[in-house]
Order: structure tokens, then sequence, then C-alpha cells
């Protein structure tokens, strides 16, 4: 048995979770997510709790077991608290500026480079050198902060570029002299 699939998934107070078919519907007051069961893997509902189950021992299915699991896990997290990541912009000149649509990031290119997230992620520029990255899908929240880290990553000589806050830059010595 899988170590994360059998663990119960609770579902706190302000948050309901409708199963139909085979997809689960976790809903509160931030939003709504969504997930497609695949095939082999049930859930049932007990309670204020969500018990993830799979039909067979074959070896996809069992693969499939804790991934199932931990997604509507991330999907219960998500519409109760959200998920949040900043962003360190750190250079000399180095900025991120909020606009109407989006946020540009000016990083040392010949141009600024407009970023537009999408619909259900925000992006809150704290200061010129901070930037939030917020919502309630934890993949789609990890994948727009990583496509802004990809604007400029953190060189390993300067340390420039756009970095996680939580992130250690491992830093090269430069030439050792002559």
């Amino acid at each position: 048995m899988s170590r994360i699939g059998k663990m119960p998934v609770s579902i706190p107070q302000g948050v309901q979770a409708k199963i139909e078919k085979n997809t689960v519907t976790v809903s509160g007051e931030k939003g709504s997510l969504s997930h497609v069961l695949p095939p082999g893997i049930t859930v049932e509902s007990h309670g204020d709790t969500l018990i993830i189950q799979r039909d067979s021992e074959q070896k996809t299915v069992r693969s499939l077991h804790g991934l199932t699991r931990a997604l509507i896990y991330n999907m219960v997290v998500g519409v109760s608290q959200g998920y949040e990541k900043t962003l360190i912009v750190e250079g000399v000149g180095f900025k991120a500026k909020a606009e109407k649509y989006g946020v540009v990031f000016d990083v040392g290119y010949s141009h600024p480079i407009l970023f537009i997230p999408p619909d259900t992620v925000s992006l809150n520029v704290v200061n010129p050198t901070e930037v939030t990255v917020s919502g309630i899908d934890k993949q789609l929240v990890g994948q727009v902060a990583a496509k802004i880290r990809s604007f400029r990553p953190p060189a390993v000589y300067t340390g420039k570029g756009i970095r996680y806050k939580d992130e250690q830059v491992r830093r090269k010595a430069g030439k050792g002299g002559a």
C-alpha cells in the first residue's frame, strides 16, 4: 500500500468536496478546482475526509495512487489557504514594475520584458526588487514563478538575476589572480 496514498485527506471547514463519476471538485472561499481521476483510482467521502483507493495492484495504478492523493490534498489547501512564492530581483538597475495588464521586468536586456500572468494567478510587486506570485493552483503558481525566474536566472559569479526568496545561490570565486 502507498504510504502517501493511504492517508486520508481531511477537509477543513468552509471547503466542499464533490465527487461525480471520475471527477473530484473542491471549492472553497478562494475558488474552485477540479481533477479528473485516472483509471483504477476511486475517491470516497466519509464525513469531512476523503479516502483515495485503488482497484488493482498494477504498477501504473500503484504509482498513481499517491500522486492522486497529493494532488487532491494540494487542491484542498489551495482553495482554503492558497499558495504563494516570492521572487527577488537582484542587480544594479534590475527592477520590476506593475503595469495595467501585468508586470514589466528590466533585467539587463536591451528591452523590458512584459509578463502577463494567467487569470487565476496574481502578481504583486511589493517593491521594485520583490515580486509575489499567488494563486490557488500549486502547480500553476510554481510554473509562473519558474517562468519569471527564467527571464534572468541568478549568475553564479555575481549573484545578479531573479531568484526565489528562500533560494541559496551557489557562488563561484572568479579569477584567482596572477
